[in-house]
């Protein structure tokens, strides 16, 4: 993927007859629960008006591995560093993937008729995220 700059009708940096034959996945994520979901405006419309894919792994009840991006709210899908740094070492909670969310989403600057898409991604977030801890607790 790549931004619009003096080229917005190219979305990524394939040349054309190019193929993406294969995805290298890191091997440290191999194994570790994960989840993807996407909020559509209606059923039978495929495109996601947001959607978030997360990866988290906790050991000794702390997040010792996590990844989460969004996808549907900018050019390109959008890696989630900041919450994935708040999260790092902290317990697995609601109220962590919320303040996680909150300080990532801190910087969306939306369009003047998609703002609605920041609190459907923040909450997308915080329910995926949630799905990934088994007997989670809401403190």
């Amino acid at each position: 993927h790549r931004l619009p700059g003096e080229h917005p009708e190219r979305d990524t940096v394939i040349e054309p007859g190019e193929l993406v034959t294969a995805v290298v996945l890191p091997a440290s994520s191999a194994g570790a629960p994960s989840a993807y979901r996407k909020a559509r405006d209606r059923a039978s419309y495929a495109f996601a008006l947001a959607s978030v894919a997360a990866v988290l792994e906790v050991a000794d009840g702390v997040v010792a591995q996590v990844g989460i991006a969004f996808g549907a709210l900018a050019h390109r899908p959008w890696r989630a560093r900041l919450a994935e740094e708040a999260l790092l070492g902290a317990a697995p909670t609601r109220a962590a993937f919320e303040r996680a969310a909150d300080l990532e989403l801190a910087a969306a600057r939306p369009l003047r008729d998609n703002a609605y898409k920041v609190p459907l991604a923040r909450n997308l977030a915080v329910d995926v995220l949630s799905r990934l801890v088994p007997d989670q607790e809401d403190s």
